[in-house]
């Protein structure tokens, strides 16, 4: 009796695995889904904090910014898939996105361990316009539509 538990156990575990292997993968969105900004600030937030909450802030809009600007004309939103926007998903297309996604993270490890050795160096008052620079051009992403 044992040995039929087992058995059947083994077989319904085999026939489990054989099906989520067979599962297509979802399709991978072009940008990366969590370079999203949670807060805009004024001149007089930027005024108010110091410099490290400054550097941080920099780092999260240039990582968002590397993360959308080069497939803005795909769109602006994070949900954007191959298919989508009329891309077979063909094994080469996928393999140059997952290639282009892991050359997006290499790059940006490196600037950002750049920019922590650098940016302490510039000037507090710089930092906060590159900040609110920055800001401007994320905020024109939600009127990207309109120029269409």
């Amino acid at each position: 009796m044992n040995i039929k538990i087992t058995l059947l156990s083994i077989c319904f575990l085999l026939v489990t695995a054989f099906s989520f292997s067979q599962r297509k993968d979802d399709p991978k969105s072009i940008m990366n889904k969590n370079v999203a900004i949670k807060k805009y600030h004024s001149t007089e937030d930027l005024e108010k904090m110091q410099k490290g909450e400054l550097l941080e802030l920099y780092l999260e809009r240039m990582t968002t910014l590397t993360n959308t600007l080069p497939y803005i004309a795909f769109g602006t939103k994070p949900n954007v898939t191959m298919s989508s926007v009329g891309i077979p998903e063909s094994k080469e297309n996928v393999k140059a996105l997952e290639k282009l996604h892991e050359n997006t993270e290499n790059y940006l490890d490196n600037t950002i361990e750049f920019q922590k050795i650098i940016l302490p160096y510039s000037d507090t008052n710089n930092l906060a316009k590159a900040i609110l620079f920055y800001e401007e051009i994320i905020k024109s992403f939600h009127t990207y539509e309109q120029f269409m």
